[in-house]
């Protein structure tokens, strides 16, 4: 800390000669090539990270909209048939005054996932172009989605509860639409994109750009 305090500038564990398990999060000697506590592989900077990030990226989002537009819940009794979306179906809750409920699933499958979207790009274009928020602020983001990427199968599991709980044979049944596949697999790909992001080049990219500051 004095010397950092001394130079003005942040000392980083990789310029100290350490490098950190992404697993575990211990630190090792750079010339470690595996964590001695999980096993895991040592690396100082993944340079396929961003591909990773954008492939996983691209795969939810385009399993994101057929989770949308069909069908997620199927609903069969003796008079009716009925399929709902995600959306049709938290319309139909608010309609029978459960308000709280639709609530809950338009913000965790709806809100949660277009948000979780919107700030894997923002982080992973943030690390080659110039940004104005700041890194601990983008740390924090990247720490924020990677923590509620789970709960986003909240809708999946109201599915899964329904159709196992409601099946009174010719009177009624509920079954998961097609859109369930869809919802579930847009969630993965999206928690892997989250997870193939090396947040410690967020801190690259800004010390870059202070030294080209600096320079200039």
């Amino acid at each position: 800390m004095e010397r950092a305090e001394q130079t003005g500038k942040e000392i980083t564990a990789r310029a100290l000669g350490l490098v950190a398990c992404t697993r575990c999060h211990l630190a090792w000697p750079k010339h470690a090539a595996t964590c001695g506590r999980c096993g895991h592989k040592l690396i100082s900077r993944d340079p396929k990270s961003l591909q990773r990030v954008w492939a996983f990226w691209i795969l939810g989002l385009m399993c994101y909209v057929p989770a949308n537009l069909f069908p997620m819940l199927q609903t069969r009794t003796l008079i009716y048939s009925q399929e709902d979306t995600i959306v049709g179906g938290a319309i139909e809750l608010i309609h029978y005054g459960s308000w709280s409920v639709a609530l809950v699933i338009l913000f965790a499958s709806v809100a949660i996932p277009i948000g979780k979207f919107l700030a894997i790009a923002f982080l992973a274009m943030s690390v080659s172009r110039p940004s104005s928020v700041s890194k601990s602020q983008r740390q924090l983001l990247y720490e924020v989605v990677d923590y509620i990427g789970r709960w986003s199968m909240i809708d999946i599991f109201v599915v899964a509860i329904l159709s196992s709980l409601v099946q009174l044979s010719l009177l009624v049944t509920i079954n998961p639409g097609p859109a369930s596949l869809f919802f579930a697999l847009s969630v993965i790909f999206t928690m892997i994109s989250a997870h193939s992001f090396d947040s410690r080049m967020i801190w690259d990219a800004q010390r870059t750009q202070n030294e080209g500051n600096q320079d200039e």
